[in-house]
């Protein structure tokens, strides 16, 4: 199945948004939701995750202190709150179901489940 982002927009730069990832669940093989982003041009880059064991989160320094993700279990549903946005986090943002150990946790190859994203534009 899928994970499925939604919730992006265009919106002015200071400004907040919230994604939404769904579905995702605790199962087996799934060891936690991450979400990560490409910009037009470069590679796609990790921006966070959840890992359902233990409920720990894990940032990229490039967002610490400004994105959190939180779930609602009963939503099967990951959110990705951003707030400070800059125009460099302009990106398409994935959510993807992390299959790895802790280890791969930034790495996108040990993702997989990825559905087709959601635009976040930000303006200056």
């Amino acid at each position: 199945v899928q994970l499925q982002a939604s919730g992006g927009g265009i919106v002015q730069a200071g400004d907040s948004l919230r994604l939404a990832c769904a579905p995702a669940r605790r199962t087996s093989s799934n060891h936690g939701t991450g979400w990560f982003r490409q910009a037009p041009g470069k590679e796609r880059e990790f921006v966070g995750a959840f890992r359902w064991s233990g409920g720990y989160t894990y940032y990229a320094d490039s967002v610490k202190g400004r994105f959190t993700i939180s779930k609602d279990n009963a939503k099967n549903t990951v959110y990705l709150q951003m707030n400070s946005l800059k125009p460099e986090d302009t990106a398409v943002y994935y959510c993807a179901a992390h299959r790895g150990p802790l280890s791969t946790i930034r790495d996108d190859t040990s993702y997989d489940s990825w559905g087709q994203g959601t635009l976040v534009t930000v303006s200056s």
